[in-house]
Order: C-alpha cells, then structure tokens, then sequence
C-alpha cells in the first residue's frame, strides 16, 4: 500500500471502507474539511446509554467549534494543532467525546497505517471508563466490530486493516516507554498522580508526521499541576502575549468572582447545561454551598470550573501575584534583611528565606532538598523538582539526606553577601546545624531561636499578612515559594491567634514558614548584628 503524500489523505479514504456495505461512509466525500470529517463520524456513532440511546450523536456548539479549531489545516491540508485543550465542568460529556476521538484515530477519517493510539487517565479505574464506553460503541456498531479485536482484560483495542492499537493507560500504573504515539487523550489531567506518564506520551509523538495530544478535563485546584500549566498556556495564547499556532485551548470556566447562585456562572463554566447537566441540580448544588460554606470551594473548583481548592488556604492567590514584581539579588547586596530558617527532615525540603523591608519588601528565597531521589519526590508531592533544579529555584544537595554542611556554608555565603542582621529559626534539626558551624568556624552567624507556637507566630502571621496586602512584598514569582504559598493553612487559637499548620497543609509551606518568621523579626527588629564572614561585628 502506497504510504501517503504530504498534505494528501488517501489513508482514510483507503481505510475507512464499510466492510459491511457497498455505501461510502458519510465522512469520505471529497469537499469535507479535515474537521469536518472527524465531526461527520462522530456524529455517526450511536449514544449508547442515557437519554437518546440508540440514536446518533448530535455534537453540542462548544464541542463542534473546539474540535473545527483542534482539525483545522493549513493550506497544504496539514492539520497545524498538536496539542488541544478542554477544559469544563463536571459532567460535560467529556468521556463520551474522548471514546468517540479514540476511535476517529483508530479506524476513522484519523486513521493511520500502524497507528498508536492512547488514552490516559489518572487511576486504573479512571482509564477503563474510556474504553468500556468505547467497547459499548464497537457492540453496536458493525462495520466497526467487525474489523477491530478487542482485548477487555488488557484494555487493548487492534484493528485488523491499518495494523493500529488502542489501550487504556494510567498514571499510576506502569512506566511505559518505547512508544511512538500517533493519538493520546488524557482524561481529567488534573487528578493525575504524576507527571511522568504524560511526559513520556508527549515525546513519544515525535516519530510521527502528524501527532495530536488532546487533553480534557476540569481545572486543577493547584497552580503547579500540570492542567494549570496548559490552562495558563492557553490564556497567554488568547491574550496575545505568545502565539503558538501548534496549540488550542478553550476554557469554560465562570468569572472569579461569580455569585455561587447566578445562572450565567453556571452556563460559562457548563456549556452542556440543560443538555447533560441538570440546571435544576446545579442549583441545588449552589444553595447547598451558600449555606454551607466548606462546600463552596469544591463547587467552585467542579462547577464553576474555578481553581479553587477544597481545602480554605491562607493566602488569596490574587493578592499572593499582585505582590510578584521581579526581584534583582544583585541590586540587593550589603543591604539590611532578617531571614528566616526551616530545615527539613531527612529527605523533606529545607528552605532560607531573606526579607529586606527597606527595599520594598524584596524576598530572595534559597531551597534544598538531597539530589538523590528527586524523581520519588516528583511523584510524591506532584511538582516539578528536577525542572526547578535545573532552572536554579532548587539547590540539589549532595546524596541521599539533606547535608546541612553543604546548608551551613550556604548560610555564611549568604550572611557576606547581605547585612543579615537576624535569622530566625525552628528549634527542631538545629542541634547538628550548630554543631556543623562550630565545626567550621561559622559559629557567629545571628541567629535567633523563634518559638513555633502560636505566641511567636501569630505577630509574626501578622506582620506577613500586612505586608502583604499593603504590597510591601515582593517575592519574583518564584515558583517554589509559590508553591508554599498556595499550600499554607494556619491554625487558630482560641484568642485568634494563628500559625502555619504543617499538619494540615497537603503538601509543603517550608519556604512560607521562613518567610514567616522573617517577617515576624523584621517586625520586632531584632538588633544590628551583622556576619560579615569574620565574626560577629556591631555598627
């Protein structure tokens, strides 16, 4: 068979033949668009459960104008999106269409000889749904059951004519690697575990001429995930500050400060109200969040497609970016600061944060965490570590456990360059620092012991809090301390006094409490000593 010409599709029209039926199908006619013939065959696929089964698809107006963006084409009829973007409310529909582009790529208009077609979701479970729904469609599609072989226990779907595969992936399954992907879809990005699988799966398209990855799902609550990243991706593209013509992206989401029970948030986030969601529940939904406030944020985050997590933080993002103005270290050096100190466990995060309240509230943070092991911990706390390091946000140091000899030379480095007049620390991890220090002759650095209970750090969650909101901050948007930020939750006394909670914080605030506590000694000004690499010396 001859191997198709650039910019010509004698594929589908070779492939896609009724075995069935001397009729064509009724996406091969010679004056349909790329996007049209994707749209003619999923609209010639049955519903197979729900309302209209048995009946043909009828493609809804969102989802007939994403999928004409992601297969528009160039004039050499090349499709030019590689990477395309959904993101939705709960219960839009998107399973369904991803089963039904599936099968575009496996034995419809998409089709290609030897094609490797995936899709991905987070869990086992989660992935199975694609291809039971796709399975339901083969059963009651002919032309299709009788060319492919279906694997249910592998997840796997073979068709007989072009040599292509389809199978089920998790993120929380087995490293796959080797592949050389012509079609993935990932499902519900936001809950993947990792982001190794989806990493592995967009290099993977490399061996082909025309690849695609298409992602749809609801926002992720976090800004580290890696639905974040493509949903701010594609709102950079849309405002114009880049241009990307290989990606498409289209959010459905409510204005950040919508009204739990105005309809019009509903329909902006919910493009298939009325037709898959019940407006009638959705509004249940709302009151139920109004009058009980811990529901609101989930129904932001799965309604209202808002990233919103959960879970109440401390720090309204919106006020955490008004304070990300860029920050100069050089510009700061010999200048006044107060820092705070947080070491880690083991093999946990470590982090020393300068704040300089005379130079408008600059924050230059310094992390670390052991070089050994930097991919485990990827998969544990979801964040890019090895991007960071290598990016210069993260200082890998040496080994498998974090080496506060590597940290105590880092502290002397930082003490020349900056007239550090106080560092706050916690008692805990302290002991073998000092002893480190003494060891090396840096035993003079100002260092000053900070309670961690809620008599220390509630003037010091204080000070933070005001500098913050009077944008006497300015931290770089630096993404570790972003990171932190976004995951800060304090607890409270009885009196109103506040804390950060460790305890209750998903994942980690090391940078966050630093800054914390070297907020709370800017506050008090805790005196003039200065280590200038020589000793303690007074001004």
């Amino acid at each position: 068979m001859r191997v198709a010409e650039q910019g010509q599709r004698p594929v589908a029209d070779l492939f896609n033949l009724n075995p069935l039926s001397s009729e064509p199908h009724p996406w091969t006619r010679p004056d349909m668009s790329r996007a049209e013939r994707v749209i003619a065959f999923v609209e010639s696929l049955p519903i197979t459960k729900g309302y209209g089964a048995g009946e043909p698809v009828a493609l809804l107006p969102f989802q007939r104008e994403w999928l004409e963006a992601v297969y528009a084409t160039d004039a050499e009829g090349n499709r030019r999106v590689r990477t395309g973007l959904l993101s939705v409310a709960r219960g839009q529909g998107k399973t369904v269409l991803a089963a039904m582009l599936c099968l575009a790529h496996l034995v419809g208009p998409e089709c290609e000889q030897r094609g490797e077609c995936y899709s991905a979701a987070a869990t086992r479970d989660q992935s199975a749904l694609i291809f039971a729904e796709m399975e339901a469609i083969i059963a009651e599609t002919p032309w299709i059951a009788a060319r492919v072989n279906v694997q249910r226990f592998h997840k796997v779907i073979e068709d007989s004519i072009t040599g292509s595969k389809y199978r089920a992936l998790a993120s929380d399954g087995a490293s796959v690697h080797g592949l050389a992907s012509s079609f993935v879809i990932c499902d519900e990005l936001a809950q993947w575990k990792g982001r190794e699988l989806f990493d592995v799966l967009r290099t993977s398209m490399g061996k082909r001429r025309e690849p695609l990855m298409l992602t749809i799902g609801t926002q992720s609550p976090y800004a580290e995930n890696i639905m974040s990243e493509l949903v701010d991706y594609a709102g950079r593209i849309e405002s114009g500050e880049i241009e990307d013509p290989s990606f498409h992206g289209a959010i459905y989401a409510a204005d950040e400060d919508a009204a739990l029970d105005d309809p019009a948030a509903w329909a902006a986030a919910n493009p298939a109200l009325g037709v898959f969601v019940n407006e009638q529940t959705i509004g249940e939904e709302a009151q139920r969040a109004i009058r009980m406030p811990t529901f609101e944020p989930a129904f932001r985050n799965l309604h209202l497609n808002q990233r919103v997590d959960a879970e109440p933080k401390a720090i309204n993002p919106a006020e955490w970016n008004a304070c990300g103005e860029s920050v100069d270290p050089a510009a700061l050096r010999g200048r006044p600061c107060y820092a705070g100190l947080d070491l880690s466990s083991v093999r946990d995060l470590s982090a020393l944060v300068l704040y300089f309240p005379e130079d408008d509230g600059a924050v230059l943070p310094y992390f670390w965490c052991p070089k050994a092991g930097l991919a485990l911990k990827e998969e544990q706390d979801r964040v890019p570590y090895r991007t960071w390091a290598s990016q210069g946000y993260i200082e890998p140091t040496p080994g498998a456990a974090i080496d506060k000899a590597y940290i105590a030379s880092r502290l002397a480095m930082v003490c020349q360059l900056f007239d550090v007049r106080a560092i706050a620390y916690d008692r805990w991890g302290m002991a073998e620092l000092r002893a480190i220090l003494d060891r090396e002759g840096i035993s003079e650095l100002p260092l000053k012991d900070w309670g961690q209970g809620f008599a220390s750090m509630g003037p010091a969650v204080n000070a933070f809090e005001t500098a913050l909101i009077e944008r006497r901050l300015r931290h770089g948007m630096h993404p570790v301390l972003r990171w932190n930020a976004s995951n800060l939750i304090f607890d409270t006394d009885p009196a109103g006094g506040r804390k950060p909670s460790k305890s209750r914080s998903i994942d980690r605030i090391d940078g966050m409490a630093a800054l914390i506590m070297a907020c709370g000694l800017a506050a008090k000004d805790e005196g003039p000593e200065v280590y200038r690499g020589e000793g303690l010396m007074w001004l």
